[in-house]
């Protein structure tokens, strides 16, 4: 039985497995973070690509747009990409708990239309503690939300939106965190293809 008291913790995770993105940002595993913005979906293949297991896409069932596999290689292997698509909000969010409890995924994206209330995100985190304890790998849950985001009790809100360049520039705000200060980067790509980030000002 999932202890209930639990839910109610709202103390930082400090002590637990964590995911290193581009220019050595560190990412709590087994913990649900945001990432908004009109790039968002940039930044979550940045982060599906820096796992080793199968990765879950969830899609609202009635959204026409599919991953370009072709264009996912400088991001991510898209062979190691499960979509999947779900009817409404809590459909999505219910896929994405039963995926992160498995234990047989390294990361869980879902795109939402709207945002989530804040039992369903505790009810992720459990999930996604339980599935560190079956897996080879402790996954990370990746919420895709509109606009400027907001849910509640997320690890991690990032926003992503691109930048006026000759080449493909955007901008990273870290909105929230809860063992970090809010902070800004530019991310741009190196010659090899890789994530290069450059300190800027803080979030608007």
């Amino acid at each position: 039985m999932v202890n209930q008291a639990h839910l109610l913790d709202r103390r930082p995770h400090r002590d637990g497995p964590e995911l290193t993105l581009a220019g050595g940002l560190r990412v709590a595993r087994a913990r649900v973070h945001e990432i908004c913005g009109a790039a968002r979906w940039v930044f979550a293949l940045e982060w599906a690509g820096r796992t080793s297991g199968p990765v879950m896409w969830i899609k609202p069932a009635w959204s026409t747009e599919t991953l370009f596999a072709p264009g996912l290689g400088p991001w991510c292997d898209p062979t190691r990409i499960l979509t999947v698509k779900a009817g409404q909000t809590r459909d999505i969010l219910w896929a994405m708990e039963e995926a992160l409890d498995s234990g047989a995924v390294s990361a869980v994206i879902s795109e939402v239309s709207e945002i989530p209330e804040l039992t369903p995100i505790r009810r992720l985190h459990l999930a996604a503690e339980r599935g560190a304890q079956k897996g080879a790998e402790a996954p990370i849950g990746i919420l895709l939300t509109p606009e400027r985001g907001g849910a509640p009790g997320v690890e991690t809100r990032w926003m992503v939106t691109p930048l006026p360049s000759g080449h493909p520039a955007w901008r990273l705000d870290r909105v929230r965190a809860r063992m970090a200060a809010p902070a800004s980067w530019t991310m741009a790509r190196d010659r090899t293809g890789a994530f290069t980030l450059t300190p800027t000002t803080g979030p608007d």
